[in-house]
C-alpha cells in the first residue's frame, strides 16, 4: 500500500503490484461501491495481472481506505478526478508500459465515464490501451430503484449500513456538510444520495447527479477499444438497460459487448465448489492483454 498526495490537499491509497520489468503492461484497477482490498474480484484481478507478469494499481477510493480521508468529499459513481490523476501519474511513472484499465461495478461506471470524457486523448495523451468495465450500473437512476426491489434489498441495506456510518464520521469533522435528520430518514440508496451525495459533491438532489453521472450517456465518446461485461440476471439493473447499451455500442466500434445470461453482479465462476473457475477476472485480463500486444 502506497499513499499520494492529492492536488486539492486530500491522499489517495494505492496498492501496488510492482511489474516485473521495464515495459510490462501495468493494470490500474477500480472497486465497487464500498469495496476494499479484501473484495474476492480485486483480489482475484490482482492475481491474474501479476500471474501474467504484469504491474498493477489499484485505486481506493476516498473513504474506502483504513483511514477516513481528510476532504469533505467523498467518493461517487461520476467523480473521475481522481481516476485522471492516477492514471496521469501512472503513465508518467512507468513511461515505457502500456496501460490498461479494468473497473468493477460502479468503478466500472467511474471509467466508462471518464473514457467518454476524454475520449481519443486517453490514448494519445494517457497511453491507455485497453479498458474492461464488469457489471457498470449504467443507469444510475434505474438502477438505485431495482436495487430496492426483491432480494436486492438485502444489497440495498449492506451498502446504506456501511455509507451511513462514514457520513455520520464525516460530519464530526464538518458538522455543516449536509442536513443529519436527512441522512436519518434516508433507508433507500437513493435516499442516500439524496440526502447526502447530491448536496456534498454539487449536485441538485439524487436525480441530477445520476442524470450527469451514469455512464450510458458517455458511452458514444469513447475510443480506447473497452470490454462490456455484464449479466442480464445482475439483481443492481434492470435488464431492459443493458438492450439500450448493447444498441449504443452496435454504433461505436471501440466497445465489445458481452452480456450473459447468468452471472449475476461480479459473479462469473463456473467449474465446481472445489475447482472454480472465475471467467470474470480472466476474461478482463485476457481482453485487456489482446488489447496491450503490441
Amino acid at each position: 500500500m502506497i499513499r499520494i498526495d492529492t492536488p486539492d490537499g486530500d491522499f489517495l491509497d494505492l496498492v501496488r503490484v510492482d511489474p516485473p520489468h521495464e515495459g510490462a503492461p501495468h493494470l490500474i484497477l477500480l472497486h465497487g461501491l464500498e469495496g476494499t482490498t479484501r473484495s474476492h474480484y480485486a483480489r482475484g484481478t490482482l492475481t491474474e495481472a501479476a500471474r501474467r507478469g504484469w504491474g498493477a494499481t489499484m485505486l481506493i477510493f476516498r473513504t474506502c481506505g483504513t483511514e477516513m480521508n481528510r476532504a469533505p468529499r467523498f467518493y461517487h459513481s461520476g467523480e473521475t478526478t481522481d481516476l485522471d490523476f492516477v492514471v496521469g501519474r501512472t503513465a508518467r511513472e512507468f513511461i515505457e508500459a502500456p496501460i490498461v484499465l479494468a473497473g468493477v461495478s460502479l468503478g466500472g461506471n467511474v471509467l466508462l465515464k471518464w473514457l467518454g470524457e476524454r475520449g481519443e486523448s486517453a490514448r494519445a495523451d494517457y497511453r491507455v490501451s485497453a479498458a474492461a468495465a464488469v457489471s457498470v450500473p449504467y443507469d444510475l437512476a434505474r438502477g438505485s430503484r431495482y436495487i430496492h426491489e426483491g432480494f436486492s434489498r438485502v444489497y440495498e441495506r449492506h451498502f446504506l449500513k456501511s455509507l451511513e456510518r462514514k457520513a455520520r464520521e464525516k460530519l464530526e469533522r464538518y458538522p455543516d456538510l449536509f442536513d443529519p435528520a436527512r441522512l436519518a430518514a434516508a433507508d433507500t440508496i437513493y435516499g442516500f444520495d439524496d440526502a447526502v451525495t447530491a448536496p456534498v459533491h454539487g449536485f441538485a438532489g439524487a436525480d441530477d447527479y445520476y442524470a450527469r453521472s451514469s455512464s450510458i450517456g458517455f458511452l458514444k465518446g469513447i475510443r480506447v477499444p473497452t470490454l462490456l461485461l455484464s449479466a442480464i440476471d445482475d439483481p443492481f439493473l434492470p435488464a431492459q438497460v443493458l438492450d439500450e447499451v448493447r444498441t449504443i455500442a452496435a454504433h461505436n466500434p471501440a466497445l465489445t459487448v458481452e452480456f450473459h445470461e447468468h452471472g449475476g453482479h461480479v459473479g462469473f465462476i463456473s467449474g465446481s465448489p472445489w475447482s472454480p473457475f472465475y471467467y470474470g477476472e480472466w476474461r478482463v485480463a485476457e481482453f485487456l492483454a489482446r488489447a496491450a500486444r503490441p
